[in-house]
């Protein structure tokens, strides 16, 4: 009996812990440059989109052709970042990706992806800085 109750206190907490990350994930719209959020400001965001920039949002990457979804979010505890599982896809060829994602500042996150990327075989490397692009919104 002793055993029921611990696991589903257990469970319980899983399911608080994973409902409490979620809610504090990344907000807005994130580029890959200060340059890149001025061009969505004065153009669109879709001009960024069009030239194959990657939009990173709490709902995943986005760019022409290729996208990854984020699936799961769990928020580390020592340290202001999360650890997301991804489903990406690019023109004939869908993967997994695991990324880590650290907010360095309130307006710029380092994501890293486990991805091996050749830079010669034209896939799209989800890594690198992201910085937030305030008054743009996801179209």
């Amino acid at each position: 009996m002793k055993i029921w109750r611990f696991v589903a206190a257990f469970s319980l907490t899983v399911l608080c812990a994973s409902a409490a990350s979620a809610a504090d994930f990344i907000k807005g719209v994130y580029l890959q440059s200060e340059e890149l959020c001025a061009q969505a400001k004065k153009d669109s965001l879709q001009s960024v989109i069009d030239a194959s920039g990657l939009i990173l949002s709490a709902r995943g990457i986005e760019s022409v052709e290729y996208n990854c979804e984020f699936l799961n979010v769990t928020r580390a505890t020592r340290s202001p970042a999360w650890a997301v599982t991804a489903l990406c896809q690019e023109p004939g060829h869908l993967f997994p990706d695991t990324l880590s994602i650290l907010e360095l500042s309130p307006t710029q996150l380092e994501l890293v992806s486990v991805r091996q990327v050749d830079p010669e075989g034209g896939q799209t490397d989800n890594g690198g800085t992201y910085v937030l692009c305030d008054g743009v919104t996801m179209p």
